[in-house]
């Protein structure tokens, strides 16, 4: 068996009682963490959350991308949908990075992408330790309508101009909350952000969006 070996910059840890496969990637001056919650059938190896946490590592923000869900798990197709079973292990990440002595002043923030992003907005909504939440082409009318009122976080949501559907999820999503949010539709872009230089502006949006609500001032 091939081992899997995460980022130069990061190491290999286990997270909760089920031990999920995460990285861990810490920098002498972070100034707040990101957990990442993946889209449905993706984990921590997903290329482009991998991408998006490299760049916001350069940024001086911690990351943690992590498996919310055990291979077992994942083999039945319900879990992968399953919104309030993922953002319960968000918030199993959440309380091992505070239980962390070397991480545990962290004010953490959540980057969702497509469904994770509607588990991070759950997790949020229950959650006032989270400090703000990002979310990438995000399905975020798979978080309960209530969950969406409760949250408190600064959400900022990101779409691609082409998604015309998460537009639409997105903009409903952007009228049921009351926190502070923005959404930013990023023109030429997919669902996935594939097209060139789109990737790099979710980074840029996102690092600012964290600097500003995670213990900085955004420059």
């Amino acid at each position: 068996m091939n081992m899997i070996l995460p980022p130069p910059d990061c190491t290999e840890v286990a997270i909760g009682p089920l031990g999920l496969a995460a990285f861990l990637g810490v920098s002498g001056d972070a100034r707040g963490m990101v957990i990442f919650a993946h889209g449905s059938g993706s984990g921590r190896l997903s290329p482009r959350n991998n991408y998006v946490a490299q760049r916001l590592r350069k940024a001086g923000l911690a990351t943690l991308l992590l498996d919310l869900l055990s291979p077992e798990e994942e083999a039945d197709r319900r879990n992968v949908f399953d919104i309030r079973l993922l953002a319960a292990r968000l918030r199993h990440a959440a309380d091992w990075v505070a239980a962390d002595p070397k991480i545990g002043h962290l004010q953490i923030g959540y980057f969702g992408a497509s469904t994770g992003a509607g588990a991070a907005l759950q997790a949020a909504a229950e959650d006032p330790r989270i400090g703000a939440v990002v979310s990438r082409g995000g399905r975020v009318d798979m978080a309960d309508g209530k969950a969406l009122a409760a949250v408190t976080a600064p959400a900022l949501l990101i779409v691609g101009g082409f998604d015309q559907v998460v537009i639409e999820l997105n903009k409903a999503a952007y009228d049921a909350m009351h926190c502070e949010r923005e959404l930013v539709i990023v023109p030429g872009a997919g669902h996935l952000f594939e097209e060139p230089g789109t990737l790099d502006q979710v980074v840029t949006l996102a690092a600012r969006w964290f600097h500003k609500h995670l213990g900085g001032d955004g420059s």
